[in-house]
């Protein structure tokens, strides 16, 4: 099951498994600046999982200190395949690191573990064997199903964050994640042939989050785990990360085109704040009130902009420079007003509506158009001169 390689993303490989065999499994070991913690990791895999079941390693690395050349040392003395893939620019967090060792995996069944023991190696075989019994394409390690516990925990804020991660994971997805009851858990197994890689779009480190939301699988099952304390180093978990998170939690929560309307109706309702503050300090400076209400209106255009960009449209940025998309949202947000009136007189004058459901219809109507309008001429990316002369 082992032969030389090279890593994918530039770094050599120690060892890769050619030919999947029936029952084996690929640990997916995310890490960054974990050196301390994976020489104890490997052997702790040594002694607990390949007497059950054949196994190979991959190891995603995001390091910036010696964390590769620390596994390179420790894999020589493993009974079993090794590689390592060094990431330069660490796309998606540990998510993404993640999703880089499933298209590695070089066996149906992958087991996805944190590089700090937390995460007990002895339980990746009960973990595959579950999945098998069940048959299930997703087997969840869980702290709060019985027999689990989340004792590795170091403190009470960080038991208060998980238990609120918990909850409002749950509560907006209550339906996809049915039957899962740590759905932040970072220690799971899946069946590689059920997860398209290509549809995962993950950012920072809650991985099972966005497999269990973008690609349901069809059957999940549950281990309890304890959750261990950390053997060496520090916790990766940060502020920023929690930020990412939050992000993360919406961009799942507004993947279809109805959710996504409706977050963007929320944010528009949010900039009549900035709006209204900007148009009170401008006319008690003595403004008119004209000029102000249109100052005061970019205030709320540029408000709404940073919260759509932040939240809503986050991972397609890509596809313009940011003066352009600004500069597109401005004007449809302008437009917007513009258009409202003549909406207005046309359905009082020629269709007979009172003047409150005229104006109730036109902004419902200007709103969908707004938002149409940007999702297609801000956010989606251009059409290349090749597809247009395909066409």
């Amino acid at each position: 099951m082992s032969s030389e390689s090279t890593g994918e993303l530039g770094e050599p490989a120690v060892r890769a498994a050619e030919v999947a065999e029936p029952g084996a499994v690929t640990i997916v070991v995310p890490t960054f600046n974990e050196s301390e913690n994976v020489a104890e990791l490997l052997r702790r895999i040594t002694e607990s999982v390949p007497s059950r079941l054949p196994c190979e390693v991959v190891f995603v690395d995001d390091s910036t200190d010696d964390t590769p050349d620390v596994i390179h040392r420790a894999a020589q003395d493993c009974p079993f395949p090794v590689t390592v893939l060094h990431r330069e620019e660490p796309e998606g967090g540990l998510g993404g690191a993640v999703v880089e060792g499933i298209k590695a995996a070089g066996c149906d069944w992958v087991v996805v573990m944190d590089g700090d023991l937390q995460h007990p190696p002895s339980l990746v075989p009960e973990l595959v064997a579950a999945g098998e019994r069940t048959p299930a394409a997703l087997v969840v390690a869980s702290r709060y199903t019985r027999g689990g516990s989340r004792a590795g925990l170091a403190g009470g804020y960080r038991v208060a964050v998980s238990r609120a991660a918990t909850w409002l994971t749950k509560s907006l997805f209550p339906r996809r994640l049915h039957g899962i009851s740590d759905p932040m858990s970072g220690f799971f197994a899946v069946r590689r042939r059920s997860v398209a890689p290509e549809t995962l779009r993950p950012l920072g480190y809650k991985i099972l989050l966005e497999l269990a939301v973008r690609g349901r699988p069809n059957r999940v099952a549950e281990v309890p785990f304890v959750f261990q304390d950390r053997h060496a180093g520090e916790s990766k978990s940060t502020a920023a990360e929690g930020r990412r998170f939050l992000r993360h939690l919406v961009g799942l929560r507004t993947s279809s085109p109805a959710a996504r309307m409706v977050a963007f109706g929320l944010i528009g309702a949010s900039g009549f704040v900035p709006n209204l503050l900007g148009l009170y300090v401008l006319t008690a400076l003595g403004l008119h009130y004209v000029p102000a209400e249109i100052a005061a209106n970019q205030l709320g255009v540029a408000w709404n902009f940073l919260l759509v960009e932040r939240l809503l449209f986050h991972d397609r940025r890509a596809h313009r420079r940011w003066w352009d998309r600004a500069g597109r949202f401005a004007l449809l947000a302008n437009a917007d007003l513009v258009l409202r009136i003549p909406l207005i007189a046309l359905f009082v004058h020629r269709l007979g509506m009172g003047t409150l459901s005229a104006t109730a219809v036109a902004l419902v109507t200007t709103f969908v158009l707004r938002f149409v309008g940007t999702e297609a001429l801000v956010y989606l990316p251009r059409r290349s001169r090749t597809a247009r002369s395909t066409a």
